[in-house]
């Protein structure tokens, strides 16, 4: 492709958006940073009824980097991996631009387009924001 040094890929929920990001990193031979964004939580605790809501929301995060870095294992690849909490487009093109990313990976559901994945036009907005190129795959 172009020679890419750093690679950002964007997950949120699919292994094959993070799978297809890795083989492209390991053909460029380039440094990964894969990123997970949870929007932040702006509900009322105590109308769910949990005792302690930073160990459920803790395994959930934790839960979701064991199984991001399973799957960089299994292909063989070294990654940064960051899970961050916020708005969630913002955040992709806030953390490319801290990581000095050349290109963000994301993915786009065959079924219902960008919206299913990400929703409510994430991957439009980061193309939009973005200071660098942004890959789209399927996911």
């Amino acid at each position: 492709m172009k020679g890419y040094r750093k690679i950002l890929i964007a997950v949120n929920g699919s292994k094959d958006v993070l799978i297809q990001g890795l083989k492209l990193a390991c053909d460029e031979k380039c440094w990964v940073t894969v990123v997970k964004v949870i929007p932040p939580y702006e509900g009322d605790l105590d109308l769910v009824g949990v005792k302690n809501i930073g160990d459920v929301l803790n395994g959930g995060r934790d839960k979701a980097v064991f199984e991001i870095n399973d799957v960089a294992e299994a292909e063989g690849t070294l990654i940064k991996t960051r899970l961050e909490e916020g708005d969630i487009y913002k955040k992709i093109v806030e953390i490319a631009e801290e990581e000095n990313c050349d290109l963000i990976i994301m993915g786009n559901n065959k079924r219902n387009g960008i919206k299913k994945l990400f929703g409510k036009n994430i991957v439009e907005k980061v193309i939009n924001y973005a200071s660098c190129p942004v890959l789209v795959v399927k996911a």
